[in-house]
């Protein structure tokens, strides 16, 4: 069951990347379906997409001089339980 929920992941922008006072903020929050599809939300909302892969939509996000994007899971794959008492 847990094999096929979705991950999750933001897009991370960076300024200052290898400088000791880098600075960082999440622009996208997205989720990668168990069969292919990622799916990506600009943190304003306005910006929407489907993609192949999770690097692509944060490639979106490092088109700016000086600004580049890393993609920061939220989760470990396997990481997530289920607490059988809940369950039932």
């Amino acid at each position: 069951m847990l094999d096929t929920a979705p991950r999750l992941f933001a897009a991370v922008q960076v300024c200052g990347d290898g400088a000791e006072d880098f600075d960082g903020w999440v622009v996208a929050w997205g989720l990668v379906d168990s069969d292919g599809p990622t799916h990506g939300v600009g943190i304003d909302g306005r910006t929407r997409m489907t993609l192949a892969s999770p690097e692509r939509v944060v490639r979106h996000f490092a088109r700016q001089s000086g600004i580049t994007a890393r993609l920061v899971w939220l989760v470990q794959p396997g990481a997530a339980a289920i607490d059988r008492a809940d369950a039932a």
